[in-house]
């Protein structure tokens, strides 16, 4: 049995000395592990298609529940990514987010679509990596049920709140209390609050049409990354060595 899909290559694992196993991000079979036979041969023609962060078109056969690369054709290999090691190393980052929250054979063409748009975004828009990072880890905590609560102070109401809880997902006031299990409150502003509205609420499309100072915007990528990190109860081994090159 033949199953063909598009894919994005999350993973590359080495098997043997000959195969490596892939882990593809599907938009109607959602995460899919599958082998890649003689990839790791030099004159492999399943090399660029099967690398880290390539989209292309798969055929896989199915024997038994187990998938094999049959045929594998590119659709965009993000070439500008591997010029550039921080883009890399922080697209890397976004495939291991949604590899994280991603489940075997269960639909998820939003977070497919999430993902792409950003590594286009850090590929061939002239964007800033921050404001990238930014809008997928607020939109992909979304994806993984973490929707934020932005309507205004959990606690008292106010509109304006200047403090964001990263536990309880929420805006609040520095001078309210009362919420149970609260944990660390990042400052925030009215330009990052609204910012953060327009990512959660906004089309897929639209992701990076809003405009933030740089002062600002590095607030909100702190804000976002410790968000997902604090929901996930995880880190990133990628998101460390971007990190490591930013020093």
């Amino acid at each position: 049995m033949y199953l063909k899909t598009q894919g994005l290559v999350l993973r590359v694992t080495d098997y043997n000395d000959k195969d490596a196993l892939l882990t593809l991000l599907t938009p109607n079979h959602g995460k899919l592990t599958v082998k890649a036979r003689g990839l790791r041969r030099k004159n492999s023609p399943l090399i660029a298609p099967c690398q880290l962060l390539a989209y292309g078109e798969f055929v896989l056969f199915d024997y038994k529940g187990n998938l094999t690369v049959n045929e594998a054709v590119s659709i965009e290999l993000f070439q500008n990514l591997r010029k550039d090691l921080c883009a890399l190393s922080l697209g890397s980052y976004f495939a291991q987010a949604a590899e994280l929250i991603c489940q075997e054979d269960s639909p998820n063409p939003e977070l497919l679509s999430l993902v792409l748009n950003c590594l286009y975004g850090l590929s061939k828009l002239d964007i800033p990596r921050e404001k990238v990072k930014a809008v997928f880890e607020l939109r992909i905590a979304c994806l993984a049920g973490y929707m934020p609560e932005m309507g205004g102070c959990l606690v008292c109401g106010r509109e304006n709140p200047d403090r964001f809880d990263l536990s309880a997902g929420s805006l609040v006031c520095s001078r309210c209390g009362g919420i149970q299990n609260a944990g660390i409150r990042m400052p925030v502003n009215d330009a990052v609050v609204q910012a953060m509205r327009y990512i959660v609420n906004c089309e897929p499309k639209r992701l990076f049409a809003f405009a933030l100072g740089a002062e600002n915007l590095t607030l909100l990528a702190q804000i976002t990354e410790g968000y997902l990190c604090t929901q996930l109860e995880r880190g990133s081994s990628a998101l460390d060595f971007y990190k490591s090159l930013l020093i």
